[in-house]
């Protein structure tokens, strides 16, 4: 794989858990919080966390509109948990804020918050996913879950019969943490397609 710089938006949330993913799988990953740091990565990681104190960071440091051209423009993007909700175009259940700033966009999809449960709901099992021979080892924590998928979006993988990962064109998402253990394939395929941007 070519030499490629992905970024990790270091805000709030599994930033160091997603360089380390990266770093296994051959990548040089840096993380995000300033708009040079922005524009100096072709990839961006969007980690779990908490989606509204991560809008309110992301205004507070001037990154919002910076990470929205940059998507539009084709940076690929992979969001996980709290980062599906950010890439997402509708979320249901979001907070006020939320709903005035609009999402980054780059997932033609619909999300619902929290869709999973409580904390205490939290679950870990197999998922399969598209293109992968095995199924990857998901950890779902306050997780969400795409309720629709517009025209574009490809399906990836499904738990408990509902859609836990999706693609659009250069953008990534799962309502998981593929962070979490030692299973790197969704990172590594997000790194042939930011190579491949």
């Amino acid at each position: 794989m070519p030499t490629v710089r992905i970024g990790v938006l270091a805000l709030q949330g599994d930033v160091r858990e997603h360089v380390q993913a990266l770093e296994r799988v051959g990548v040089e990953a840096v993380t995000v919080r300033r708009r040079a740091e922005l524009d100096a990565v072709a990839g961006l990681v969007l980690p779990g966390g908490e989606s509204t104190t991560m809008v309110k960071l992301a205004l507070a440091f001037d990154l919002w509109e910076p990470l929205r051209a940059r998507i539009a423009a084709g940076m690929p993007a992979f969001g996980t948990c709290a980062g599906l909700i950010l890439l997402a175009d509708r979320v249901l259940d979001g907070t006020a804020e939320q709903a005035r700033v609009g999402g980054l966009g780059g997932l033609d999809v619909t999300v619902r918050r929290n869709a999973f449960g409580r904390q205490v709901d939290s679950f870990e099992g197999p998922v399969a996913i598209a293109g992968l021979d095995d199924p990857v080892h998901g950890v779902f924590i306050r997780a969400p879950w795409v309720e629709q998928v517009g025209p574009g979006v490809e399906v990836l993988g499904t738990a408990l019969d509902r859609i836990v990962a999706v693609r659009q064109g250069h953008v990534l998402a799962t309502s998981f943490h593929p962070e979490v253990g030692e299973d790197h394939r969704l990172h590594a395929m997000f790194a042939e397609m930011a190579a491949a941007a």
